[in-house]
């Protein structure tokens, strides 16, 4: 069995982040940035390729300060 890996390269414990040929200025979809966020710069596929799960973290983050401020102004008024 032969491995097509390039095991001698200087970027395989490189975060992703930081890789020469990662970005390019390229637009990052909503799963890749949470999985870089999640794998502190480790990988961009973590999640998959379903935009659902990059929907459901974007949205539980914008609900959860949402409810922050809403919170505060509520029980501040009183």
């Amino acid at each position: 069995m032969e491995t097509k890996f390039d095991f001698s390269s200087n970027n395989l414990f490189t975060p992703i982040a930081f890789r020469e040929d990662f970005n390019q200025f390229a637009r990052l979809s909503e799963n890749q940035a949470w999985s870089l966020f999640f794998t502190a710069s480790r990988e961009d596929s973590a999640l998959g390729f379903n935009r659902t799960a990059g929907r459901f973290w974007t949205g539980l983050v914008v609900a959860t300060v949402v409810e922050a401020v809403l919170g505060v102004i509520i029980f501040q008024s009183f």
